[in-house]
C-alpha cells in the first residue's frame, strides 16, 4: 500500500481556481536495459533491436520520434520522477495511468509493478493519479484459460474493489464530487451490461467513466484520438457530452504511429503535427468546454507518437503550448521546464547527495521553481 503524501485533500471536480483538473494519459509499459534484464516490446515490437546505435548516437527504437532522455524504463524512479516533475511545472496535474490489473499474465505483474512505481512518486510528489482499467485483459485470460467466462464480472469487480482497498484511498486519487475516478479503455472487454453489473456490484460508489461515449452505469465518457477523423470525432464527442453528468475531454499534439514499419499491423492513420497548431486548437477547444477534467493523451505513447514528454524532435515545445495555455497564473517559466531535466542528469550524475536532490524535487513539487534553479546552480559549481 501506498504511503500518503501530505499535500492536502485530493482534488473534487474543478480547482480551487476554478480551471480544471489537467491529467496526462500515461504507459506504465516500458522495460530496458539496465533497469530490466531485456528490452520490451513497446521498444523493440519485435523489429527493431535497441542494441543497434546510429551515428548520432539514438538507439534503433519503436517510435518515428525519440525520447530527449533516451529510451527508458518505467520502472525508474529517477524517470518517474523527471517525468511528474515535467508535468508539474507545465501545468499538468496528475496522471491517468493504464493499468491492467492484478494477474501475473503476460506483462501485467510488471505494469503493475510500474504503476505503483509511479503512484509512490505521485504522492511524493504532490500529484494526483486515476486508473485507467484495460478490460481487454479479460477476454485474454479467458482465452489463455486462466479465467472462466461465468467469471468476466467478477474478475472485475475484484480488480476494482482491490483499487477501493489501496489506491482509492490515496490523498492524491482524483475524485469527482467525493467518488474516485475511473476510466475503461476500448470496447473489446467487458460488454455494456457486463460494465453495468460491474458498477452495481461494488461495495462503494466510483465514478466511472467509458470510453468516447456515456455506458449504462458510467457518469460520462472520455474522448480519446481517432486520427482517422479527429475534427469530426472531437466535435461529436463535445457536443453529445453536455447531455450527461460529466465528461473528460481530449487534447492531443499528434498521431503517427510506428506499426506498418514494425509490421505489427497497419497504420491507424495520421495526424501532422503541423508545428504544434494541432495541439493548440485541441487543447483550446477541450477547454472550451468548461469539462471539470481533461485528458491529454498522451504523455508518452511513443509508438503511436501522441506522446508531449520532451523529445529530441520537438524539444519542450508541447509543454509550453500547456503551460501557456493552462498555467497561466503558476509563475512558472518556460525556462523553469529545463529544470526536471536538469535534476535528472545530476542524478544521473550521481555528483551529489541524494538527500539535498530529494529537497530539490520538492522545491518543484511545492512551486519553489526559482529556489530549485538556484540550487541546481549551486550544485554545478562544485
Amino acid at each position: 500500500m501506498l504511503v500518503h503524501a501530505a499535500f492536502g485533500p485530493a482534488f473534487a471536480g474543478p480547482r480551487d481556481d476554478g480551471q480544471p483538473v489537467v491529467l496526462a494519459h500515461y504507459m506504465p509499459w516500458f522495460a530496458a536495459k539496465p533497469q530490466s534484464p531485456q528490452w520490451g516490446w513497446h521498444w523493440t515490437m519485435n523489429h527493431f533491436d535497441p542494441e543497434r546505435v546510429d551515428s548520432a548516437g539514438r538507439r534503433s527504437i519503436a517510435s518515428h520520434f525519440y525520447p530527449r532522455i533516451g529510451p527508458y524504463d518505467s520502472g525508474d524512479v529517477a524517470v518517474l520522477e523527471y517525468h511528474l516533475l515535467s508535468m508539474r511545472l507545465a501545468g499538468i496535474d496528475g496522471v491517468i495511468v493504464d493499468w491492467y490489473g492484478l494477474t501475473d499474465f503476460r506483462d501485467y505483474a510488471v505494469l503493475h509493478h510500474n504503476t505503483t512505481r509511479l503512484l509512490e512518486q505521485a504522492e511524493r510528489l504532490g500529484m494526483k493519479f486515476v486508473i485507467c482499467y484495460e478490460d481487454q485483459t479479460i477476454p485474454a485470460l479467458v482465452e489463455a484459460g486462466r479465467l472462466a467466462v461465468s467469471g468476466r464480472v467478477a474478475h472485475a469487480t475484484g480488480e476494482i474493489e482491490w483499487l477501493g482497498k489501496y489506491w482509492f484511498k490515496s490523498a492524491s486519487y482524483l475524485l469527482h464530487e467525493g467518488r474516485p475516478v475511473v476510466l475503461s479503455f476500448g470496447h473489446d472487454g467487458l460488454t455494456t451490461e457486463e460494465w453495468s453489473q460491474c458498477i452495481e456490484q461494488l461495495s462503494f460508489p466510483v465514478a466511472y467513466f467509458s470510453q468516447s461515449q456515456r455506458r449504462p452505469g458510467a457518469i460520462g465518457g472520455f474522448d480519446w484520438p481517432v486520427p482517422a477523423d479527429p475534427v469530426g470525432t472531437m466535435r461529436r464527442f463535445q457536443q453529445t457530452m453536455h447531455e450527461w453528468p460529466a465528461a473528460i475531454p481530449v487534447a492531443y499534439p499528434r498521431f503517427v504511429d510506428i506499426y506498418a514499419e514494425a509490421g505489427v499491423s497497419d497504420s491507424y492513420g495520421r495526424l501532422a503535427d503541423d508545428q504544434g497548431r494541432s495541439f493548440r486548437q485541441m487543447l483550446r477547444q477541450a477547454l472550451a468546454s468548461r469539462a471539470s477534467i481533461i485528458q491529454l493523451a498522451t504523455w508518452n505513447d511513443w509508438g503511436e507518437g501522441t506522446m508531449i514528454e520532451p523529445s529530441q524532435e520537438f524539444g519542450l515545445r508541447d509543454l509550453e503550448t500547456v503551460q501557456a495555455l493552462i498555467a497561466t497564473d503558476s509563475g512558472f517559466t518556460a525556462a523553469d521546464l529545463e529544470l526536471p531535466y536538469r535534476l535528472y542528469e545530476a542524478r544521473r550524475a550521481a555528483a551529489a547527495d541524494p538527500a539535498r536532490l530529494d529537497e530539490i524535487a520538492l522545491l518543484m513539487a511545492t512551486g519553489e521553481a526559482s529556489m530549485a534553479g538556484d540550487a541546481l546552480d549551486e550544485l554545478g559549481q562544485h
